[in-house]
């Protein structure tokens, strides 16, 4: 819970909400369509590694709150093999 609020602190005092913000993960391939879901009709940019093993997943979404961001990353971390940049 202290990383959560450190992190939220961190995320109002760099921005001003309501705000765009960028997400960015990397999965595993087959796991780009659960990221699509924590962005129901959002436009995303994906593009595969080199070798194709792996998805990059790049989403800006306008954000009411750091409460969002931190529930969407909250629901990122049940992806299997997701890394969030």
């Amino acid at each position: 819970m202290d990383s959560i609020q450190s992190f939220k602190e961190k995320l109002d005092n760099e921005h001003h909400w309501p705000s765009v913000y960028m997400f960015k993960f990397i999965v595993p391939k087959g796991k780009e369509d659960e990221v699509k879901q924590l962005f129901p009709g959002k436009e995303l940019s994906i593009k595969s590694s080199s070798e194709g093993n792996y998805i990059s997943v790049t989403a800006e979404v306008f954000i009411q709150s750091s409460n969002e961001v931190i529930q969407i990353y909250q629901k990122a971390h049940q992806i299997k093999g997701i890394i969030s940049l």
